[in-house]
């Protein structure tokens, strides 16, 4: 059975920081490409970052460029989002997915995780 469970939102202030992590099972995380994605209230989602399979080479929507740091470690079948400079605008559900398929040609999203809540507010 495959699952992909967020942790780490939270309330956080305006140019604060957070940490998400990601525990991926039941498929094999070192073969896929990963995303983050976010969905703000009311919004559609939309695509923050993504993670080749091996790690080094990270990708950025450029409303998070320089403020965000996406890694993974395939030994433990994690993957992370480094959120710093935190805006009110980054306040949304934040969800882990996986490629389509394994392999680093981008198929689209694939297995989902059920989102963990960043809300930036002073």
């Amino acid at each position: 059975q495959v699952q992909l469970v967020e942790s780490g939102g939270g309330l956080v202030q305006p140019g604060g920081s957070l940490r998400l992590s990601c525990a991926a099972s039941g498929f094999t995380f070192s073969s896929y490409l990963m995303y983050w994605v976010r969905q703000a209230p009311g919004k559609g989602p939309e695509w923050v970052s993504g993670i080749n399979v091996g790690g080094n080479s990270e990708y950025y929507a450029d409303f998070v460029k320089g403020r965000f740091t996406i890694s993974r470690d395939n030994a433990k079948n994690t993957l992370d989002l480094l959120m710093s400079s935190l805006k009110s605008d980054d306040t949304a559900v934040y969800y882990c997915a996986s490629n389509g398929k394994p392999g680093n040609h981008d198929y689209g999203m694939g297995y989902w995780g059920n989102g963990t809540l960043v809300t930036v507010s002073s």
